[in-house]
């Protein structure tokens, strides 16, 4: 099977040329960065985090600072960093914005990565296509090398591959590009409400 797999990548290579490399390295960043980051929303974004957020709200809402202080104890999510730095910092709005800021690199990790990719690839596998019609054009000129015509679209539909494969990748990674942005989003919509309730609460007491 291991066999069959490397025999099969070398033989995409051979098809699309040098331009496959940088492309196969692309699809296997992507993919690891998706997972990471799939890993880092189902941590962030599941039900316990929500529910620990909501409780986490409501005694901010109160002013109840010790019981913020017993949640986040051995909360480190970016709403459990924010909540501790507002307890022990005071919960104004330079303090809120200076801890949001300081997460905000976990929230949006990677991101710039992926958008680069999405772009990346495509733009590679043409280069991979125009690089192999070139090749293709060169065959039809050299009148003394070319006996078979069916080389050249051969060597066309080997072209276009690079294309395809490229748009694969950009492809693969744009949905969950999309979906990660979403979740971030709504992330720090939640850090706003928490920042609120926190602030509240300190008027009220």
């Amino acid at each position: 099977m291991q066999t069959e797999v490397l025999q099969d990548l070398s033989s995409l290579m051979d098809r699309g040329g040098y331009v496959m490399v940088p492309l196969l390295i692309l699809s296997v960043l992507s993919v690891a960065l998706i997972l990471e980051r799939c890993w880092f929303w189902l941590f962030v974004g599941g039900r316990g985090s929500i529910n620990q957020l909501e409780k986490m709200n409501g005694a901010f809402l109160r002013g109840d600072m010790n019981a913020v202080t017993a949640m986040v104890k051995k909360e480190n999510s970016p709403y459990g960093e924010i909540a501790k730095a507002m307890v022990e910092n005071g919960t104004s709005d330079a303090v809120a914005m200076g801890a949001v800021e300081t997460q905000r690199p976990r929230i949006d990790r990677f991101m710039v990565a992926l958008s680069t990719i999405i772009t990346a690839a495509p733009l590679l596998g043409i280069l991979g296509t125009v690089l192999g019609i070139i090749d293709s054009f060169k065959l039809l000129g050299a009148e003394s090398v070319l006996t078979d015509p069916t080389d050249v679209a051969g060597g066309i539909a080997a072209a276009l591959l690079t294309t395809a494969f490229g748009l694969i990748i950009a492809l693969i990674t744009l949905f969950p590009y999309m979906l990660f942005r979403g979740w971030s989003t709504r992330s720090l919509g939640r850090i706003e409400a928490m920042i609120a309730s926190a602030q509240q609460g300190a008027t009220s007491r």
